[in-house]
């Protein structure tokens, strides 16, 4: 995110590498789709911390830096000698940030974090999926997103306070309360009604029409929220006594009145495809959607008209294509993209020009292992 913002960030990997570059992981000929998606316009550079010299290689890039990220366990930081209370001292305006699961204190500060732990434990499977169903997972991995999109907001909150100041801070956001803020009204209807809230498929529980209806061919969502969309939905199905019933003229009604309406519409928008549908529904200007799959969605004309496919060309794998960045800044025409680098690829380039160092210098780090 930071990235397509016009941030530098460099990587810093052990030499094992990152565990993102597993290549069983959403596999492309022989890499990980992940690390591509996530990792483009990166440098990487390969830095033993457990040793001597390339602690003091880190500590340097500190000194050049704005932001140190990490989301290691917690007590991690303390034992490399890389946390803020050591980075602070080398620079006073650092900004460090920790991504964590459950915080960096409390009961649950050292239990594995990965999204799909983070998604159960903070209610999401539990309201996802379709009624009286198994849970499901949300299909990307929202929890690990959370806490990146989240730790960018606090970055950017933080520089803006430090260039106030001039001092830097720690920032930690953790994947657990991410999701707890991103549960919304279903988290303050149970804190404040004792409302539990049950998975309801495409459906809402305080809305109806509001869900995904099998059509002829296909799915087609259909959501009328204000009583005038109704009443369009009505006209748009050629089924105007529906718009007239009492029972259904608000939105109240319709949700009392929920298992008579749902399979009247059912019914009804049976007759024809997904595709039939959706040219009257746009035509009354009901809200309205098809369920695309990822071939479909790709072909939409906001994808084209918001500049929201980049492409790199990968040494290794040749072209790719991942999704853009949503944020457009006026006057910044397209998104910077470079390829998700190898493994210290830039290694020997961040130290010549962010450090001086000679290329006897840089020798010298590798025999030692401290770079590579």
């Amino acid at each position: 995110m930071l990235t397509d913002l016009g941030a530098e960030v460099i990587k810093v990997e052990a030499p094992v590498g990152d565990l993102g570059r597993l290549p069983s992981v959403a596999p492309y000929k022989h890499l990980s789709g992940l690390f591509l998606t996530f990792n483009r316009n990166k440098k990487s550079i390969v830095i033993d911390l457990k040793t001597e010299d390339g602690l003091a290689v880190f500590y340097d890039l500190v000194k050049t830096a704005d932001i140190v990220v990490d989301n290691f366990r917690p007590g991690v930081l303390a034992k490399l000698n890389v946390d803020y209370d050591d980075l602070k001292v080398i620079n006073p305006r650092i900004i460090q940030c920790s991504v964590t699961g459950f915080g960096l204190e409390g009961e649950y500060k050292d239990l594995p974090a990965l999204d799909i732990i983070i998604q159960s434990i903070s209610g999401l499977l539990s309201i996802t999926g379709e009624k009286d169903g198994p849970p499901a997972r949300v299909g990307i991995p929202i929890s690990d997103l959370g806490g990146g999109i989240f730790s960018a907001q606090g970055l950017l909150a933080a520089l803006y306070e430090r260039e106030k100041t001039g001092v830097g801070r720690r920032l930690e956001v953790s994947m657990f309360d991410a999701m707890l803020s991103l549960s919304s009204y279903v988290g303050t209807l149970w804190l404040t009604n004792g409302e539990l809230a049950e998975p309801m498929g495409t459906a809402h529980e305080y809305t109806v029409p509001w869900e995904a209806f099998e059509t002829k061919e296909g799915y087609l969502v259909i959501a009328t929220r204000q009583d005038k969309f109704w009443v369009k939905f009505c006209e748009a199905l050629n089924r105007p006594d529906l718009g007239e019933d009492e029972r259904f003229a608000t939105n109240q009604g319709r949700v009392t009145h929920r298992d008579v309406l749902v399979p009247m519409l059912e019914e009804i928008l049976s007759a024809r495809s997904a595709a039939d549908w959706l040219k009257d529904m746009r035509k009354f200007d009901v809200p309205a959607a098809p369920v695309n799959n990822m071939k479909q969605v790709f072909s939409e004309p906001p994808v084209a008209e918001r500049e929201m496919i980049v492409e790199y060309d990968h040494p290794e794998v040749g072209r790719v294509r991942v999704p853009g960045n949503p944020v457009k800044l006026d006057g910044v025409t397209e998104t910077l993209s470079t390829p998700a680098p190898m493994l210290g690829e830039h290694t020997d380039a961040i130290l010549q020009s962010l450090l001086n160092k000679s290329d006897d210098d840089i020798a010298a780090l590798r025999k030692s292992g401290a770079v590579a």
